[in-house]
């Protein structure tokens, strides 16, 4: 047989689960990211060598934003050693990053992280114009509010040339990527949890060399994770010291 509670009690008892509710649910989640909204990546890359041998330094700056411009994403600063063994066509990178996270919408609540990663890049050409890059990278990563995180990523690159055999001056060129994120704990700390998969990226734009040492790149990234997908369009600037 059924109780009966006084209206009173029942709408006593709805509050307090609607608040309860409330707090459980994550903020991320409550922000409401618009997936329909277009975003904006604008970043700058940059690599050297060091007197044409092995060592070198590579690194970007990237400033991306939920919209075009006004409502931050991430300020991504990152630099790292490099090296290119003489007897294999592969690039060893150790690095470091920081990264300003902001949150969607009017919220100016911030979330700082420091990462350290290891990385191995490995060229590889198919026929007479289509240029790969395979790239693993491992990131060991400390956020505010979070227990130490590891990440594991993927991304296969591939340039394609279109009015030379080779990127070189004056050429007009496709660029394509895909880039897998994989997390290493699924445990962050105070009894949070995320999945073992973190994101995808695929991306694809046109890009033009000025000259060997530097091009510009203008195309749409999709950035997928386990709750939302949004485009992004980027614009970034490459170039060799």
């Amino acid at each position: 047989m059924g109780t009966n509670y006084p209206p009173i009690i029942m709408k006593k008892l709805f509050f307090a689960t609607a608040c309860i509710m409330g707090l459980l649910v994550p903020k991320t989640q409550q922000a409401q990211i618009d997936q329909q909204e277009l975003g904006a990546w604008y970043m700058y890359f940059f690599n050297t060598t060091f007197n044409e041998g092995p060592w070198g330094i590579q690194g970007d700056i990237q400033f991306r934003n939920w919209d075009m411009g006004s409502d931050l994403e991430q300020l991504l600063l990152r630099t790292g050693l490099t090296y290119k063994p003489k007897s294999a066509e592969v690039l060893f990178t150790l690095g470091y990053g920081h990264i300003t996270s902001g949150a969607y919408g009017d919220s100016k609540a911030q979330k700082m992280e420091s990462r350290v990663y290891q990385e191995a890049l490995f060229p590889v050409k198919f026929g007479g114009r289509i240029y790969t890059k395979h790239r693993f990278r491992y990131e060991q990563r400390f956020v505010d509010g979070q227990d130490f995180r590891t990440r594991y990523r993927y991304n296969l690159f591939v340039t394609v040339p279109l009015n030379n055999k080779a990127v070189e001056k004056n050429t007009l060129y496709v660029s394509l990527y895909n880039e897998l994120f994989v997390n290493g704990q699924r445990n962050i700390g105070d009894q949070v949890s995320v999945e073992y998969f973190d994101r995808n990226r695929l991306y694809s734009a046109l890009g033009y060399a000025f000259s060997k040492t530097l091009k510009v790149q203008l195309g749409v990234m999709r950035q997928g994770t386990g709750s939302w997908a949004k485009n992004q369009l980027q614009l970034s600037v490459h170039q060799k010291w």
